[in-house]
């Protein structure tokens, strides 16, 4: 029997979420993996609050260098969140020769050279499973099972609470801001939604993805992120009307060495595998030269998923010692010198409008599309207001920039009262 003595860095929802599992499946991990995993120290900010689980006091911790010079604790779950202190706590351990396991999708979207390159100075290992979609063990499949595949393409559903949102309205009829409070009181979003909702948490996880997928380090800061407070509910209606579910997809492309990398609200056909992930689950799409479509499903969030993949990097942490898992990037790949990012992607579009009803208006909006290289496929003219209507025009394959130009202008026109919304179709 192995004993392996671990340290929490925090120890809030996610971090009882892993301590329920190791507790409840402590026999079960014993008799499968031959490990028993004792928990030795937990940092907090405050020894004396009250927590859900009741421990005894001597196991926490307000210092890190209590958890960092214990030389009896060889690995450490970090589980606080954020950027900093996490980023700095996490290198310090590592370079006193502990193993790391992590959630922190930020951390490691923003740091993951850098934490990579300690990790491998000092020899120990570096898991981060549970950084995206939870208790989905994605990254898992990209490193360990698809090596054989040339991976082109990955479109998900990765941010849960965005997820349900856009389930209630679809399927309840409620505005943004109705949805968004029901997600909040079921605990689906936190009171202040904003990295959620204006699609930062999925640019982060998306960051992770695409990096380890196409063998080259993406930026965060190179995704183009639009959030789904634009989303109106005429825009679900007009779309189901037309085949077309809306999500929040994160969507990474490689075509040679270019790159395409974005989170925005996209309609997908109804019959499309991802339009079937309701609620707050997790869908993601991965499209590989010999595995050709393969799609992972199910909670992207909560203290037991995310903790399921935590102790299972345990676990494995346990049985790697010695034999670590790094990404084997060049220094070009790691700095992204032979990569292109494209940020003139081509896909279809749904531009919702409100124009003043009177002849000339069609064929005047049309040429402008025209003019910039953006063909119309349909026309749908809803319901009158006064002397306004309501014009949807669903475009033909046409180019980012050449469809944000084309609206540019149209905004200028005077017969046109508002652009109210431009959302891309991905079929």
């Amino acid at each position: 029997m192995q004993v392996v003595n671990i340290a929490f860095l925090g120890f809030g929802n996610i971090g009882t979420g892993v301590y329920k599992i190791i507790n409840k499946n402590s026999e079960l991990i014993n008799k499968r993996e031959g490990i028993k995993i004792n928990i030795k120290r937990i940092l907090v900010r405050d020894i004396n609050k009250k927590r859900p689980i009741d421990l005894p006091k001597d196991l926490y911790t307000t210092e890190i260098n209590d958890i960092v010079e214990d030389p009896d604790i060889s690995l450490v779950v970090e589980v606080m969140g954020g950027e900093e202190p996490a980023r700095q706590y996490l290198l310090s351990v590592m370079k006193s020769g502990k193993d790391v396991v992590t959630a922190n999708k930020e951390v490691i979207a923003r740091h993951l050279p850098e934490l990579e390159k300690t990790a491998r100075e000092n020899g120990v290992g570096l898991y981060y499973e549970a950084s995206v979609a939870a208790g989905i063990p994605i990254i898992k499949v990209i490193r360990e099972s698809l090596q054989a595949n040339n991976i082109s393409e990955i479109k998900g559903i990765i941010n849960g609470t965005t997820n349900y949102i856009l389930t209630k309205m679809s399927e309840s009829g409620v505005g943004f801001k109705d949805a968004l409070l029901e997600a909040q009181r079921l605990g689906y979003a936190e009171p202040d939604p904003t990295f959620d909702v204006e699609g930062m948490d999925a640019a982060f996880k998306l960051s992770i993805l695409s990096t380890l997928a196409f063998k080259t380090r993406i930026s965060v800061d190179k995704i183009y992120k639009e959030g789904i407070t634009c989303i109106a509910k005429e825009d679900i209606i007009y779309g189901k009307e037309l085949g077309y579910e809306v999500k929040l997809l994160a969507i990474a492309k490689k075509r040679d060495n270019v790159i395409e990398v974005r989170v925005h609200p996209t309609f997908i056909p109804t019959d499309h595998p991802l339009a079937a992930v309701r609620d707050a689950y997790n869908g993601i799409f991965v499209k590989g030269d010999s595995v050709e479509n393969l799609m992972l499903y199910g909670r992207g969030a909560g203290d037991l998923p995310t903790g399921s993949a935590i102790v299972s990097d345990i676990i494995n942490a346990c049985h790697n010692k010695n034999k670590h898992n790094y990404l084997n990037m060049s220094e070009e790949e790691w700095k992204a010198e032979n990569a292109v990012i494209n940020n003139n992607w081509e896909a279809e579009y749904f531009i919702r409008m409100t124009v003043l009803d009177k002849p000339g208006v069609l064929a005047r909006i049309a040429g402008i599309f025209g003019k910039h290289e953006v063909s119309i496929a349909s026309v749908i003219q809803k319901g009158y207001k006064g002397t306004n209507a309501s014009i949807i025009f669903v475009t033909h394959e046409a180019k980012e920039l050449h469809v944000k130009n084309a609206i540019e202008e149209i905004r200028t026109e005077p017969v046109v009262i508002n652009v109210d919304n431009v959302i891309r179709v991905e079929n």
